[in-house]
Parts: structure tokens; sequence; C-alpha cells
């Protein structure tokens, strides 16, 4: 891509610049897609979009705001991508309960772009057929982003997948809600208090999670460099298997998304054994 510049408007614009390397990358791309194994695809796949800042500082954009909207484009495109290969469940992770700490001049950007991109959400979701749903700890989030995530996810109650966007989310809290309710479902039963932990175990915790209905995550992937998931998806990335890819997310490349497809389905999985 290259700048034409600003315009009026004060936004920058970009124009497609075919190159050599297009070309090499394309027919590289559709080469891994034939390699892949169909019966050895992740059935539900998580992904953390970590590095819009530092992205923003090493492209020297004007501001966090250009960098989270590419980020969000981005997120679009990877939706593509992951409905090409029939993936049926996407967890995406977009905003941490620690990202709730970072100063208003950093979120307030963010929480406007996510906006735009939820409204554009149900109209990608149903070419895709996919529904939406929101998990984490939404009520700590302003009004106006909890409405339009809610916008979208009654316009795409139902779809052939899943998308999950985590937002406001932390693993560590999942699993305290998942005690919760299944401490109040005990209760509501009449399992008197001292019976309680009798009825405790992993399988019912398990159906107390945000995303009970899904099966765990068979690949877990996160951008940018880090080698750790900061808690996503804490409980049910027991067995999952983990691909960190160096580059940010605004620039995380199809190639990226099929190498790491590839390098999973390679992969033996053991479950612990």
């Amino acid at each position: 891509m290259r700048s034409t510049g600003k315009s009026g408007d004060g936004r920058y614009h970009f124009r497609s610049v075919k190159r050599p390397s297009d070309l090499l990358y394309k027919l590289y791309e559709d080469r891994l897609v034939r390699s892949l194994d169909p019966t050895r695809l992740p059935r539900h796949l998580g992904i953390v979009l970590d590095g819009h800042r530092r992205y923003a500082r090493q492209e020297g954009l004007p501001s966090y705001t250009d960098s989270y909207r590419a980020g969000m484009r981005r997120f679009e495109e990877f939706l593509g991508w992951a409905e090409e290969l029939s993936i049926p469940a996407v967890t995406a992770w977009v905003l941490s309960r620690e990202n709730l700490a970072r100063p208003r001049e950093e979120l307030d950007p963010y929480f406007d772009v996510l906006i735009e991109l939820f409204g554009r959400l149900p109209d990608i979701c149903e070419r895709y057929d996919m529904s939406i749903r929101f998990i984490g700890s939404l009520d700590l989030l302003p009004d106006d982003v909890v409405a339009a995530a809610k916008a979208a996810e009654a316009a795409r109650p139902d779809g052939r997948h899943r998308l999950n966007i985590a937002m406001g989310y932390g693993g560590r809290q999942e699993i305290v809600d998942a005690v919760r309710d299944l401490i109040g479902e005990l209760a509501a039963k009449g399992i008197p208090p001292e019976e309680m932990p009798n009825h405790i175990d992993a399988d019912a915790l398990a159906q107390h999670m945000y995303s009970a209905d899904l099966p765990d995550p068979d690949l877990l992937i996160r951008t940018s460099g880090e080698s750790r998931l900061s808690g996503f998806l804490l409980w049910q990335s027991a067995y999952a298997e983990f691909v960190f890819v160096d580059v940010y997310w605004p620039a995380f490349r199809r190639v990226d998304f099929l190498r790491a497809i590839r390098d999973f389905s390679r992969r033996e999985r053991r479950f612990g054994r």
C-alpha cells in the first residue's frame, strides 16, 4: 500500500501498489492452503489481537487511532481467513480487564474504533454465516460500547459458525464467575452448604464458563512477540496448542495465519498424556 496523503476529512488514504512480492506471497499462500489436512484443523481458535500501540510507534502513525483502525480492518480480513478454512468457532480477545486501567486518552479512541467495528460486524458475520457473542465483564465498560456490542449480538444470534469477542475479559474472573454461578445453581436446587463440595468438580465448573456450549480451543495465537497468554481462556486452554507470532496485530498477514495453522496441524496432540 502507498499513502496518497491526507484528504480534507483528515484521514490518510491509500492505494494498492502491486509488487512482485505480492504475487509470490499469493502463490505461497495458495500452496499453504492446499497443504493443509482438513481433518487436522482447529475446531475452536483463540486469538489475542496484541500490539496496536507498538505498531503505531514503529510506523510513525499520527495517533493510536490510526493503528486501532488498521487492526480492526485486519480483524475483518482475519474472519474471512477463518471462514475460508471453515473453522467453526473463533474467540478474539480485544480488551482485557487490565487494559481498563490505561489512561482515558488511550482508551477513549479505542472504544470509538470498537463501536465502529461493532456497527460493521453484523454484515460481515452474515456474509460468513457467523453468530456473534460477547464475553467478559461488560458491566465495566462505557454504556455506548456495551450498547453497540449488544446491538451487534442481537443482529446475529444464529449462524453456522460462532464469533466470540472477549472484552473486559479476564481468565481468572471467568473462573470466579463460574464458581459463583455453580454455587448459586446448587443453592437454588436446595443443596445444603455442607453438601455443595460433593457437587463441585471440573465437569460441573466447565458448564458455567462463558462459552460452555463450545469445545475448548485447540489453538491459541498471540501476536506482537509476547510469549504468554496473560490469562486468556485460562480454564479452557489446559490442552490447547500455542503459536506466538512476532508481528504486531495490524501487520498480521494471511500468510502468518496460514503458517500458524500449518504448524498446529503438524503437531501431535497428547492432551496431557
